[in-house]
């Protein structure tokens, strides 16, 4: 029967008990996956496959299955065919024992060439199993196949999901792919909106299902469901003579917590817009999932917009409910702030004694006082005025201050917000307040990054604390744990140093920050341990960000091999790198290296003895080699890498010439060692700016 007969469509929806809003998207991309993936082992050909899902169902649909497997033939490799075959065509009896083993005849044996030599190969064919069969063989795996963050078990069930499942739709056209998980089993029912739509739904097939869905009041499709959650919102501000700002992540999570979205404006006293703007969003925002609503101009309005997993039946009610939620929430934070603001910043630094950052690492406030050190330490490497660092200085002392604040320890997405605002309110420096908000950023991929110069040293100084201070435990990220978020402030600090074109060394850094924890408390790793790890660590880092950048992957490997203690010299190495490979003298340079370094690669580095030097071929390219490194000198320090690369390429004509003429590997040790001290000249000399080896000749 052929594969491509009676194509269906396969469905399988996972019913559970509400899941996290974070885990529906990843679920559904490892489900379309995962089923991918199987589909194709076991040559099930297909039209599509697709995920849909809400809170309450993971839903697998794969359009276009065939009835049948696609047949399997598989060529099995025998003894060659002058031992299979006699010169006459009569077969051995090699021919007829391979044969036979196989389960085929010695008629159906087939020569191929592999290399020079023809061997006989028999072709086994074997008729493609029902597609019904695999389906209900690997469907129990398409749930298993599941990872979440934090699966649970339930009941005394020896199995783990991310929420309890509840029923099983399985089909395969009309046909139900039985199947059993958690002492469920598949069938045809699923269930419509939890409170909206309560009776089992029986469904007949796969076409049917999302139109019975609609019928119940569930969007399956999350795109679908997205757009009219936008277009609702975006209706209702318009509708309030105001627009709501895109806010992806928002829009996100809302749409992955309701099943028939419903959106309604929400209104709150203006009396709050007193309020800095960030004490009236993050409740709004973090804490009851609602769109805040701006004018025009940006300002804040008195709105709100929520999305209710609903109908608009008796919205009235629940938009009330959800005022009276609200302005308790805005309640509480205009009784905080205005508690705060009885006691200045600076009054508060002495309770982060009571706090413990770590409890191998001190107090919050030991913390500040090797900030503080820190950041002295930056502001003199990087040539920092006076008044810079001293702002500097005094943002490290207030830096963690709002950590002991009422408004931060209700709310600590506003820690380093609220650190500025009272900053601000308690007469500081606009500076200072800035860097105490600047310091905690960035704080997510694609954050923006400090802009003031006191920001960016309390930035680094406070990621590398961190950093250090962990690494000298010996606590690492592994996998994908990294409960400190160690990776993602190693890639703050290598964005603010490279963007920022700041000149400094990390292993100078790493340093000044382990001799802030040296006799304070114990560690783990020695300080030279701890610069490797910190190193290796950081590379990592900037082989992603460079690749970001769009070096190529040679370019990046060369140049960090050559170093990288100061990234934004790196950066430099990279980009003329980059620059210079479209020259044609790069070629004159690759060349150059590759047959030095093929030479010398074993030397121990020495220095050429012109005495030795016998032949006028060795003369001249010890001569525009002296001269090269001459010039070459002020190109380092200008960190002019494209000239610097320019000149070593004019080395290749000498060296090829001095290759034509002499022997390097000869008898007379002096000479040898003399000419391979040449070329390890050559090669060190290149060194310095970028390991060639690492390059992918083209």
């Amino acid at each position: 029967m052929s594969a491509k007969v009676n194509l269906k469509d396969y469905l399988l929806e996972i019913g559970v008990e509400e899941l996290p809003a974070r885990f529906l998207d990843s679920a559904l991309e490892e489900l379309k996956e995962l089923a991918a993936g199987v589909l194709r082992e076991h040559r099930l050909s297909f039209e599509q496959v697709a995920t849909y899902g809400t809170p309450r169902r993971l839903v697998l649909y794969i359009k276009g299955l065939p009835g049948y497997q696609e047949p399997l033939e598989k060529e099995v490799k025998g003894p060659a065919a002058k031992v299979a075959f006699k010169p006459d065509g009569t077969p051995t009896r090699a021919a007829e024992g391979f044969a036979r083993s196989q389960g085929v005849s010695v008629s159906e044996l087939v020569k191929k060439p592999l290399g020079h030599v023809d061997y006989v190969f028999a072709v086994k064919r074997e008729a493609g199993r029902p597609a019904r069969d695999i389906l209900t063989e690997t469907a129990t795996g398409f749930i298993t196949g599941l990872h979440f963050p934090k699966p649970m078990r339930w009941g005394d069930l020896d199995v783990r999901f991310a929420r309890p499942v509840r029923w099983i739709l399985s089909l395969f056209g009309e046909e139900v792919i039985a199947f059993e998980f958690a002492g469920l089993k598949a069938g045809r029912i699923t269930y419509g909106h939890r409170f909206l739509s309560k009776e089992p739904i029986k469904v007949a097939s796969p076409a049917e299902y999302f139109e019975q869905m609609k019928n119940n009041y569930v969007m399956v499709d999350p795109v679908e469901r997205k757009k009219v959650i936008r277009q609702q919102v975006q209706k209702l501000a318009d509708s309030a003579g105001g627009r709501v700002e895109e806010d992806d992540d928002l829009l996100r999570e809302v749409n992955n917590l309701v099943e028939y979205p419903t959106a309604l404006l929400g209104n709150f006293s203006a009396d709050y817009l007193q309020l800095p703007r960030e004490v009236l969003i993050t409740p709004m925002r973090e804490h009851q999932r609602y769109f805040p609503v701006t004018g025009p101009d940006g300002t804040l309005l008195p709105k709100f917009i929520a999305v209710r997993n609903g109908t608009a039946d008796h919205l009235d009610k629940v938009r009330a409910g959800n005022e009276k939620v609200l302005r308790a929430r805005l309640a509480d934070a205009d009784f905080f702030y205005r508690e705060d603001l009885k006691i200045p910043l600076a009054q508060r630094v002495i309770e982060l004694k009571k706090i413990v950052f770590h409890e191998r690492l001190g107090t919050v406030y030991d913390k500040v006082e090797r900030i503080g050190i820190l950041a002295g330490y930056l502001a003199d490497v990087t040539g920092t005025g006076k008044h810079e660092k001293n702002q500097a200085l005094r943002a490290a002392y207030l830096s963690k201050a709002d950590l002991v604040t009422n408004m931060v320890y209700e709310f600590p997405e506003l820690q380093g917000i609220m650190g500025k605002e009272y900053a601000v309110r308690s007469g500081e420096e606009p500076a200072v307040a800035e860097a105490v908000l600047e310091h905690y950023l960035p704080r997510f991929a694609g954050d923006r990054l400090p802009e003031t110069l006191p920001g960016k040293i309390l930035s680094i100084a406070d990621k590398i604390d961190n950093i250090t201070g962990f690494f000298a435990l010996d606590i690492q990220p592994s996998g994908s744990q990294d409960p400190y978020a160690l990776r993602r402030q190693a890639l703050g600090v290598s964005h603010i140093l490279l963007e920022g074109r700041i000149a400094l060394s990390l292993e100078k850094l790493v340093e000044a920050a382990y001799r802030g924890y040296e006799g304070k408390v114990r560690l783990e790793n020695s300080l030279e341990k701890v610069k490797a790890d910190t190193a290796e660590f950081f590379k990592q880092r900037l082989k992603g960000i460079f690749s970001d950048y769009g070096f190529a992957y040679d370019v990046v490997d060369a140049v960090l091999a050559a170093g990288y203690d100061d990234f934004s010299d790196a950066l430099l190495r990279a980009g003329d790198l980059s620059e210079f490979r479209r020259e044609p003298a790069f070629a004159d340079l690759l060349t150059a290296f590759v047959r030095a370094n093929n030479l010398s690669k074993n030397t121990v580095i020495r220095l050429v003895d012109p005495a030795v030097l016998s032949d006028a071929s060795e003369q001249r390219l010890y001569d525009r080699l002296s001269r090269v490194r001459e010039e070459t000198g002020a190109y380092l320090e200008q960190q002019d890498y494209l000239s610097f690369l320019t000149a070593v390429a004019t080395l290749q004509k000498p060296l090829e010439d001095f290759f034509d003429s002499v022997m390097v590997m000869v008898e007379d040790e002096k000479v040898r060692e003399n000419r391979l001290a040449l070329l390890s000249g050559l090669v060190s000399l290149v060194m310095r700016v970028v390991d060639l080896r690492k390059i992918v000749a083209e």
